[in-house]
């Protein structure tokens, strides 16, 4: 069953000189599935995390979001279904400092005025699968960058939205926060059935996804399904990459730990 469907979606942005960030890009997400979306830099991928997220409105084209087209929603309507049905997560965790780990988590839930048990049944049973619940007292300037963004993830999820969109969620993460971020992802996606998609740069964050949706010039280029191996499915993340030039530097010494 199909949570995401775009349909020849375009979006020009106008100015002097307008631009043309996405073309006529179509394609469906199932439930439940891990999707990445790569491309060069200045390829369309954050206009389409942009647009699937509700943020920004397409200049043509049609897209439906678990049975909704949120482009016929007011405007109350489409911040109330962004709240309930989106999750994100952010490259710089995006995290309130003045609150703590717990209260960023339960944000949404707060936002949406749910009962005080429900959040801190919430925030008990994510904490201990996020491995936070030593720092829930803790505000964001004494955690780490991947302690931050457990806890961002923790926030996305805690309101137990229909898709995930994470935007460079390792970017700024050391290579074992960036694998733990990404494990969690991958448990979560299969445990909890939750729809991710991911904008990356980086192929070993992309080879945990289901398949890679590869775009360039804001026009479809490319998308690869996982196989048995990871190994063998970051190899061809890598040629694919190859093929689609842009600042992908030398990626062939990159291996999987």
């Amino acid at each position: 069953m199909s949570i995401l469907t775009l349909e020849e979606v375009t979006k020009v942005y106008e100015g002097k000189v307008a631009h043309l960030a996405i073309n006529q890009i179509s394609f469906e997400v199932e439930k439940g599935e891990f999707l990445a979306v790569m491309g060069p830099s200045g390829s369309g991928k954050t206009t389409l995390l942009n647009i699937i997220s509700t943020i920004d409105i397409p200049t043509s084209g049609d897209i439906t979001i678990n049975g909704t087209n949120p482009l016929q929603l007011t405007v109350n309507d489409l911040s109330l279904f962004r709240r309930r049905q989106l999750g994100f997560v952010f490259q710089d965790f995006n995290l309130l400092p003045a609150l703590t780990v717990e209260e960023n988590m339960v944000l949404p839930l707060t936002l949406d005025g749910q009962p005080v048990e429900m959040m801190k049944l919430r925030v008990k049973e994510l904490a201990a699968q996020l491995d936070l619940t030593s720092i829930l007292d803790k505000r964001p300037t004494e955690i780490s960058g991947g302690q931050a963004q457990r806890t961002a993830i923790g926030r996305a999820l805690i309101h137990e939205p229909t898709i995930i969109l994470a935007d460079e969620p390792t970017g700024n993460l050391d290579s074992k926060s960036a694998k733990d971020v990404l494990e969690i992802l991958s448990q979560v996606n299969k445990k909890n059935q939750t729809t991710i998609i991911m904008v990356t740069h980086d192929p070993v964050a992309a080879s945990y996804c289901d398949r890679v949706l590869f775009i360039k010039d804001g026009e479809y280029f490319n998308e690869i399904y996982k196989d048995d191996r990871r190994q063998t499915f970051f190899q061809r993340i890598l040629n694919v990459l190859s093929l689609l030039g842009g600042n992908v530097n030398d990626l062939s010494t990159i291996r999987l730990s």
